[in-house]
C-alpha cells in the first residue's frame, strides 16, 4: 500500500528522529525503528536497516491510540 509520504519528508524525519525499538534479529537483516519529525510538523515512523547498507523498510503514520507520545507501545 502507498502512503502520500514524500522522500524529503522521510529524510527530514530521520535526521531530526530517534531510536525508539531495535530489531537485532530481524527477518534479513538488523534493523530498527525511528519516531521523527519532518519540518512541516508530521510524526513519522520509519523502519530502517542498519549500516553497512541502509534500507527503508517501512514508513507510516503512527496511530496514537497504538502509541504513548509516539515512542512507547500501548
Amino acid at each position: 500500500m502507498q502512503r502520500a509520504i514524500e522522500r524529503k519528508e522521510i529524510e527530514e524525519a530521520i535526521v531530526s528522529g530517534e531510536i525508539i525499538e531495535q530489531y537485532p534479529f530481524d527477518k534479513y537483516s538488523p534493523s530498527c525503528l525511528i519516531y521523527g519529525k519532518t519540518k512541516g510538523g508530521k510524526k513519522l515512523h520509519i523502519q530502517a536497516s542498519l549500516p553497512p547498507q541502509i534500507v527503508i523498510v517501512t514508513v507510516y503514520e503512527p496511530n496514537p491510540e497504538e502509541w504513548i507520545d509516539f515512542r512507547i507501545r500501548r
